[in-house]
């Protein structure tokens, strides 16, 4: 029963597994899918960009677990956005990322937690939640989810694990 739990943060129509060779590829992307879907606003993509290369999102995750996939949680202000929800991103091939802690370190990442935020106030809590779920679960939980390869299994592992 799995599809049947409601998780307020993921929407089974946003989840997207991706090929692109590099950042701006997959930024733009999703950015005409979540456009198409009404989530974001036109000027969206050329913000996600902006703010990324001001403000680097890759998350070294190997600190957890060495077997762990990279992540990264790019994400723009709210008034660029329409709705709020976690976009979650499988690509895949890696790609490159700045390092959020260590700018000057490049990692390569394989799995993207897309912040949208309407909530000006919300976005930290949003990121706590996420990095809360990434400390937090287990290592099957995260093995399933780096390891997914459809948009269905990842919603469902997400919207039955995440803690709201």
């Amino acid at each position: 029963m799995a599809e049947a739990v409601e998780n307020d943060l993921f929407d089974s129509k946003l989840v997207f597994v991706e090929d692109g060779e590099d950042q701006d590829t997959i930024f733009k992307q999703v950015s005409d899918r979540l456009l198409a879907a009404g989530a974001v606003k036109p000027d969206f993509y050329q913000h996600l960009s902006g703010r990324e290369k001001s403000y680097p999102t890759g998350i070294d995750m190997s600190v957890v677990n060495p077997e762990y996939s990279n992540v990264a949680i790019p994400h723009t202000e709210g008034e660029f956005v329409n709705v709020r929800k976690i976009v979650p991103i499988r690509l895949k091939k890696p790609i490159e990322f700045a390092n959020m802690i260590a700018p000057d370190q490049k990692l390569k990442v394989s799995f993207l937690f897309m912040i949208l935020n309407n909530d000006p106030e919300g976005q930290a809590n949003v990121l706590a939640q996420i990095m809360d779920f990434l400390t937090t679960s287990s290592a099957e939980t995260l093995a399933k989810l780096f390891g997914a390869d459809d948009a269905a299994t990842i919603y469902n592992i997400l919207a039955t694990s995440f803690k709201k």
